[in-house]
């Protein structure tokens, strides 16, 4: 049996990165709710971001999403994350707003939209010069939604020809990090569907391009534990999106809807190598908070991606492979099921307290006068949102 305090000093290695977005105001296609206490700035972003790292110790990272946190100085805004505590992480770049890519961006069959679509991620790879960032995330709107609507073998060649030339203007430990959606916003076919095709595209483009798994943005029933199994063992997975699902690409609180799932996913990273601190698969957030309070939702999620993390570190391996060698099946389901049931949250608190962090970070914050705070400041000007 594995104890806690036999895995506590790997805990240590846990750094989830958090999406500016998360701090803005989103909804559904139907309404969009403002909530008091919302960033107007990408710096207002930033500080809630480092708010959620003082209270967790989890989220040393925030990343940007461009257009939509652009600033005038980038190398400001590195300096003043830093002051705070934090770093600017990935680069998302934006080709689903503008209205030229009504009908693809790096897929269009028009060449002068590609080559704005390649303009726009070039521009990113520049704010990613200054702000020291090493992945750019490319998640593509492209696809089609009806037959016949477009060529779908010619637009894999114009998108394998658009990331060529922006994986070659990559410098350094710069990456590029291909995210998949197997529908939505086009419904007949989508450009990018699923892992397979990511991994052929960054298989081609070279050792620095990456999948970037999204925990949402798979059909219902599908094994993503898998996914992230084979993906390690090619040595492909660059990072994750964590959020919930329970009909389609929801974007809520990671655990909210399966913890088991988000136990299961946890156990195949820690097995396949990609966590702690040789590893180079970055743990990430992709949510939105549209009823909820941003701050508090943020900081749930880490805490939930660290709970699941603390349980499958306590998987005791060994029992398991002597159970699957024997062929007891039920066995072997027994050992796993120990883990993810254990109850680590007492634990975790205490833990949390020896390196100087609230044992419970929620109530700690609700305590601290942050948003009470916010809320009085953050009055006049125009809050930050996805619409």
């Amino acid at each position: 049996m594995v104890e806690f305090a036999d895995t506590a000093p790997r805990l240590a290695a846990l750094a989830i990165e958090v999406p500016s977005w998360a701090y803005g105001n989103s909804g559904t296609r139907f309404k969009v709710f403002g909530t008091p206490g919302t960033p107007r700035t990408v710096e207002e972003k930033i500080a809630d971001a480092a708010t959620v790292h003082r209270f967790t110790g989890l989220a040393p990272t925030v990343a940007l999403h461009i257009p939509w946190d652009t600033v005038d100085d980038y190398g400001e805004l590195r300096a003043y994350a830093e002051d705070l505590g934090i770093a600017i992480g990935t680069v998302n770049s934006n080709t689903f707003q503008d209205d030229a890519y009504k009908l693809g961006s790096l897929t269009h069959a028009d060449p002068k939209v590609r080559r704005q679509a390649v303009d726009h991620h070039l521009a990113c790879i520049d704010v990613m010069n200054v702000t020291g960032s090493r992945d750019l995330k490319i998640w593509l709107a492209d696809g089609t939604n009806y037959p016949g609507q477009d060529d779908i073998r010619a637009r894999q060649d114009r998108l394998a020809e658009g990331l060529a030339e922006i994986y070659a203007q990559l410098s350094g430990e710069q990456r590029l990090v291909l995210e998949y959606k197997f529908f939505e916003p086009a419904f007949y076919h989508t450009d990018v569907p699923d892992w397979g095709t990511s991994y052929a595209h960054c298989l081609a483009l070279g050792e620095r391009a990456k999948v970037c798994l999204d925990t949402g943005h798979h059909a219902p029933g599908t094994n993503i534990e898998f996914i992230v199994a084979q993906l390690l063992r090619l040595g492909k997975l660059g990072s994750f999106d964590f959020n919930s699902r329970f009909y389609a690409d929801d974007d809520l609180i990671v655990g909210a809807a399966d913890p088991y799932q988000l136990f299961r996913i946890m156990v195949e990273v820690i097995r396949g190598g990609g966590y702690g601190p040789d590893s180079d698969v970055a743990l990430m957030l992709d949510q939105c908070h549209n009823i909820e309070q941003k701050i508090p939702g943020q900081i749930r999620s880490v805490l939930n991606v660290q709970e699941m993390t603390a349980r499958a570190l306590l998987l005791d391996t060994e029992a398991l492979d002597a159970a699957r060698t024997a062929g007891d099946v039920l066995l072997a389901h027994e050992i796993f099921n120990d883990a993810f049931y254990t109850d680590v949250r007492k634990d975790l608190a205490e833990w949390r307290e020896s390196r100087g962090l609230p044992g419970d970070p929620v109530r700690a914050y609700l305590a601290d006068g942050y948003q009470q705070q916010i809320e009085s400041d953050r009055v006049g000007g125009h809050q930050a949102g996805w619409n």
